[in-house]
């Protein structure tokens, strides 16, 4: 095996460890109120509160890529996290987080839209009673590949 293709089964590793990861913090953070979802949320959040920010889940699947709209947000939201040394996570996979998040894929019975999960933001209003493992190994995922010169990490949500 050479060094590309063990370096090559170390990320995939860590890739497959960081989605569960991700998907535990997720859960964790909804359930501690700790989540808020939304670009338009998310960044009234940010305008106000930015130090509570710890991480920013930015999520488009290909059928998005074309909305320019989106795409302006993601470019402004990634740029206000890098100011502010707040960790970025890319991720695809719509489907699977609304179903980590136990959104319903349609409107419900009575008319409420599902909420927009293409950005989430872990927050914590003091960033120390928030440290958990998932949220390390995130982070820890994060900063590994801004060493790699990859400025904004990814990884895939695969439905199970």
């Amino acid at each position: 095996m050479t060094l590309e293709e063990m370096v090559g089964c170390n990320m995939a590793d860590k890739k497959m460890e960081t989605v569960e990861a991700l998907e535990e913090l997720l859960v964790a953070a909804q359930r501690q109120d700790c989540l808020t979802v939304g670009v338009y949320e998310s960044a009234k959040l940010m305008n106000v509160d930015p130090d509570s920010v710890v991480l920013c889940v930015l999520a488009m699947d290909e059928e998005d890529e074309d909305d320019i709209a989106l795409q302006i947000h993601f470019t402004l939201i990634q740029a206000f996290c890098c100011d502010n040394a707040i960790d970025i996570l890319r991720v695809s996979g719509l489907w699977r987080l609304g179903q980590v998040l136990g959104e319903p894929s349609t409107a419900d019975s009575n008319g409420n839209e599902p909420r927009d999960l293409h950005c989430l933001l872990v927050t914590s209003p003091n960033v120390r009673t928030f440290s958990c493992p998932a949220l390390q190994h995130v982070s820890s995922y994060c900063e590994e590949s801004r060493c790699r010169s990859q400025w904004l990490p990814t990884v895939a949500l695969q439905e199970r």
